[in-house]
């Protein structure tokens, strides 16, 4: 199991069994690098853990813990998280500044604790076998359990051609589910004793009445210790700059920190209608930094596709992974292997277009007959205004459908949904069948929301609806964490501080969203550290080439070899017929283009056969990894292959 994951820590392996449990570690050491070794134990020596991730205030706590009487080994985060809980049990979970996954073994009461961060920065598998259980920090790894099934799972294949996600309680693959976010477990002799939410964030608190400059005052003062504490390592930090607001104001205020040169990085693309390297290097300019970029083409993106579904491990509709993986590995090869970047802004702060179109949709439908209240749609979506100004409006007809639903939980994303969903046609009839036999897919989401969910505003419950799909299940895991720990690197996400994402809940909606205007108070309180050019500039969405890259005379020879009707039948989850007639059209559409549908559902078919062809049929199985550092119950020992030496 822990070879499989060789990629997310390279720096050395510990193991720790203890009759009937065992755990294994793979470590990338950043913070104490010569004496953070994992597992390791409490003061008392009755809680051993481990963890993948990092507690930023961890000095903080130290200091707090010594003045209890708690004595150290070392100075690792690592085991100022294990005498925290020793001191305060589930109790520290509040404490903790951090991004991590971790999971605490009682030697005492034989009872395993896992525990995950509040918006799941770090990934936690879990499978049951036998009366037992095993986690790792990838599918891969649990696929390695001799009681494994290598098997896709139809929903969670149907969720992520959806939601963009699958929810916890399954993944891509049958018979393992995640922890959910800001959630624990508890598993004793007895099997599963607990497992419960331990923090949540509420858009239905009374709006903070402070006035608007003294609320962007304290964002700013919140996001710069956020920074601050996130640049505490014994290794050198970098930092992303994609051009645009949130990762450029993160990248300044970094830059106000760190005393020698901060090593910046970012994505270009041959074609410009994607590439926002001008403004990346105007950043870097004004920073005084040093900007590495990787640049990539339709070539880049087909070749390293394979390797960014594999390491995702769940199928994808976009593109913009294997970008993101290339730019990890420019990370790793300038020597660095932690890097800022600025996910979680826009859904917190409101800055997607999907948050304004909902905005227009609600003031529409007071007045469904209108025909100047849609023209407000072309705000989000300029590229819609002349359709929207026709008599006979696609557009128009397009977002009318279930307009007057606005009691409907999840009425702000249902146009999404049902676009993406479009990619299920695909499928075969009985991958269809059985997902549909193992439940519905909105309705899973709509059983997911929290009691509180009807107290939130309009633009509340869409940004809940956000973090809960997008944010959590597929930008933090496929394109964030998987790709980034594809060449082990640690990413770090300053806006994800639970004191700056508490602060955004409480913010009236017009400082969120001002008009049809987004992130209004995050432009406010970051203005004083960015040129002004970057600061109004309005949002680009990250996306990258897709037609180009797999039809036409460059096309890679697996997309033929998986979408051949006998592998499509081999595999059994996707309608041969269907899959020929889609690669026809954009075959014979490749130089005018085909719909934005069409071409998610493109990559969503070809990464399904993927998943299936390198996870599944023929998976290429990682060497066993070697034990740098082995504990048995409380007694370190040699490695075996030193012992024997």
């Amino acid at each position: 199991m822990a070879g499989e994951l060789r990629h997310r820590g390279p720096d050395g392996t510990g193991l720790y069994t203890d009759g009937r449990f065992g755990m294994v570690n793979n470590r990338l050491a950043i913070v104490d690098v010569f004496g953070g070794e994992q597992p390791l134990a409490s003061t008392s020596g009755r809680y051993w853990v481990m963890q993948n991730g990092e507690i930023y205030n961890h000095l903080e706590l130290r200091s707090e813990l010594e003045g209890l009487g708690h004595r150290f080994a070392s100075h690792c985060d690592t085991e100022v998280l294990v005498n925290a809980y020793e001191e305060w049990g589930l109790g520290c979970l509040s404490r903790l500044n951090g991004d991590f996954a971790f999971a605490v073994w009682d030697r005492e009461t034989q009872e395993l604790v896992l525990a995950r961060d509040r918006f799941g920065a770090r990934p936690l598998f879990l499978a049951e076998h036998d009366g037992g259980i095993a986690f790792a920090s990838e599918l891969k790894a649990l696929l390695r359990h001799p009681r494994a099934r290598r098997e896709l799972d139809p929903l969670g294949i149907v969720e992520s051609l959806t939601t963009w996600s699958v929810a916890p309680d399954r993944s891509a693959f049958a018979g393992i589910r995640e922890l959910a976010p800001a959630h624990i477990l508890i598993f004793g002799p007895e099997g599963l004793r607990d497992e419960r939410r331990w923090w949540d964030l509420d858009f239905g608190q009374r709006d903070d009445p402070r006035p608007e400059a003294e609320l962007a005052e304290e964002l700013l003062a919140l996001l710069d210790d956020s920074v601050r504490l996130r640049l505490r390592a014994d290794v050198p930090v970098g930092a992303y700059i994609s051009g645009g607001l949130d990762s450029s104001a993160v990248a300044a205020l970094a830059r106000r920190h760190v005393s020698r040169s901060l090593e910046t990085f970012g994505v270009g693309f041959a074609d410009a209608r994607f590439d926002e390297s001008v403004f990346q290097d105007r950043m870097a300019a004004a920073l005084g930094t040093r900007l590495t970029r990787a640049r990539v083409g339709a070539g880049e993106i087909a070749r390293s596709l394979p390797a960014a579904v594999v390491h995702a491990e769940q199928p994808t509709l976009r593109t913009a992974l294997a970008p993101m993986l290339r730019l990890s590995g420019a990370v790793q090869d300038a020597g660095l292997k932690v890097v800022l970047t600025g996910e979680g802004a826009d859904e917190l702060f409101g800055g997607y277009d999907l948050f304004l179109e909902n905005k227009v949709r609600r003031f529409w439908a007071r007045e469904p007959g209108s025909r100047l209240r849609p023209l407000l749609l072309a705000r989000p979506y300029p590229a819609l205004a002349a359709d929207l100004a026709r008599p006979r409006s696609f557009a128009r007809d397009f977002f009318a459908r279930g307009l007057s639903d606005t009691d409907d939980p999840l009425y702000s994303h249902r146009i999404r949904f049902a676009n993406t969903s479009r990619c299920v046609r695909l499928l075969s009839p009985e991958a269809v069948a059985a997902a549909a036999a193992a439940g519905d897919v909105t309705e899973r989401l709509r059983a997911r929301l929290p009691a509180g969910f009807g107290r939130f505003s309009p633009l509340g419950k869409a940004q809940y609806l956000e973090i809960a799909t997008f944010l959590n299940g597929y930008l933090l895991h496929a394109q964030g964490d998987r790709m980034l720990m594809g060449h082990s690197i640690e990413g770090r996400f300053p806006y994800l501080d639970y004191r700056v994402a508490e602060l955004a809940a409480r913010l009236p909606d017009s400082m969120r969203v001002r008009g049809l205007r987004e992130k209004h108070l995050l432009r406010r309180a970051v203005a004083p550290v960015l040129p002004l050019e970057v600061l109004e500039r309005r949002k680009q969405a990250y996306r990258a080439p897709i037609l180009r890259a797999f039809v036409g005379p460059d096309a890679p020879p697996y997309v033929a070899e998986l979408t051949a009707p006998g592998r499509l039948a081999e595999a059994g989850l996707l309608d041969p017929t269907a899959v020929s007639r889609l690669l026809t059209k954009c075959r014979e559409r490749v130089d005018v283009g085909v719909s934005e549908t069409d071409e998610m559902a493109l990559v969503g078919s070809i990464s399904v056969m993927l998943l299936h062809e390198h996870l599944v049929a023929r998976p290429v199985l990682a060497a066993p990894a070697r034990p740098t550092k082995v504990v048995q119950g409380s007694v370190a020992v040699p490695p075996p292959e030193l012992a024997a030496a």
